[in-house]
């Protein structure tokens, strides 16, 4: 407390004898003032009497920190993970595809011993026939259980049935394919190396075994034959190999039986049946598997019944209820043109028709 005289504030700052006075004498800089640290004390240190005036800041450790540890390890693995996915990335980089080569396609015509058996209604012929339990349609075309290969995963060998079974679905089974006369169905699943090949089979057919319409398709000459039922009775199998480290290969075998009868016919004209067994070979690039095409590499076919003395080649002219084959056999063949394919003909079996 102040004296008796003292104001009960204490003596005002700027007053003689104020609490001040004794600290006139010292002056303080201002680079004094910046370099002069603080420092608080914690509770614990103001009770101890023995606590040091200043608090020493610990040494700095030599060596890394913890969160640069920690960021050198994250790019390691960062760095290891990229590495890993660069080589199981299943988008492999292209690689040197060979070229495809062309189509080379066996058509035989098969000849009835006699009268083409018919009857009004589709389902008799079928129930009395060996398609008798025969799928409908695609039902037909089951994919076979997958397994890898050496050089291809699961899921690329799946892509490779599927493309398989989409060209034989749309050249086998679509009804403006096979009396309609569309080729884009089955033309977008080709490779583009053999668009060419392709185009010239259509535009300009032959029977020499690469330009060869119903080596790559069914059709019926519309004039003669239409559809007398679209559930087309089909029966076979699949199988999927690897060749090389670069080529899958599917091979297809099935048979189709198709219900005809004679174009432009009123309702109720009497139906025959029509067989057609297609094995067919076909290879694929990764550029195959990425675009869903195909390679058509082999193509033979029975077909039947037909008569020898038509061509096969363009597209199939059957036989319909109740007709018989032509007189002649298939044409000449000559053994001193090359390039040509050797014409061939064969009998339909008796058991391959309806019992009607």
């Amino acid at each position: 407390m102040g004296g008796p005289g003292d104001p009960p504030e204490g003596t005002p700052e700027g007053v003689p004898g104020g609490a001040e006075d004794e600290y006139r004498s010292v002056v303080f800089d201002e680079s004094f003032v910046r370099a002069a640290r603080l420092q608080e004390y914690s509770a614990h240190e103001r009770m101890t009497d023995h606590t040091p005036a200043v608090r020493r800041r610990p040494p700095l450790h030599r060596g890394l920190s913890r969160q640069a540890l920690i960021l050198v390890m994250l790019i390691a693995l960062a760095f290891g993970t990229a590495v890993y996915m660069g080589v199981r990335n299943p988008y492999r980089a292209p690689e040197a595809q060979p070229p495809v080569e062309p189509l080379r396609a066996t058509v035989v015509p098969l000849v009835p011993t006699g009268k083409v058996p018919g009857a009004a209604g589709t389902a008799y012929l079928y129930a009395h026939s060996p398609a008798a339990h025969y799928d409908v349609g695609a039902e037909g075309i089951p994919l076979p259980a997958v397994r890898r290969t050496a050089h291809f995963s699961e899921s690329e060998v799946v892509a490779a049935l599927t493309a398989a079974k989409d060209y034989i679905v749309a050249s086998s089974l679509y009804p403006e394919v096979l009396t309609g006369g569309q080729v884009n169905p089955v033309r977008a699943l080709v490779d583009a190396g053999q668009l060419d090949q392709f185009d010239q089979s259509i535009g300009h057919p032959a029977a020499d075994g690469r330009h060869t319409p119903t080596g790559w398709l069914v059709r019926f000459d519309a004039a003669r034959a239409q559809l007398a039922d679209r559930a087309i009775r089909v029966r076979g199998s699949l199988q999927a190999a690897e060749t090389d480290p670069a080529t899958l290969e599917v091979s297809a075998d099935h048979t189709f039986v198709y219900a005809l009868k004679p174009a432009g016919s009123a309702a109720g004209a009497r139906a025959s049946l029509f067989t057609v067994r297609r094995e067919l070979r076909f290879r694929f690039s990764q550029d195959d598997l990425r675009l869903h095409q195909v390679q058509l590499a082999a193509s033979y076919a029975e077909a039947g019944p037909l008569s020898c003395a038509d061509d096969s080649a363009s597209r199939f002219r059957p036989l319909l209820a109740g007709q018989t084959a032509r007189a002649g056999g298939p044409p000449a063949t000559d053994p001193y043109a090359t390039g040509s394919a050797t014409a061939l003909c064969g009998t339909l079996a008796a058991g391959a028709q309806p019992s009607v």
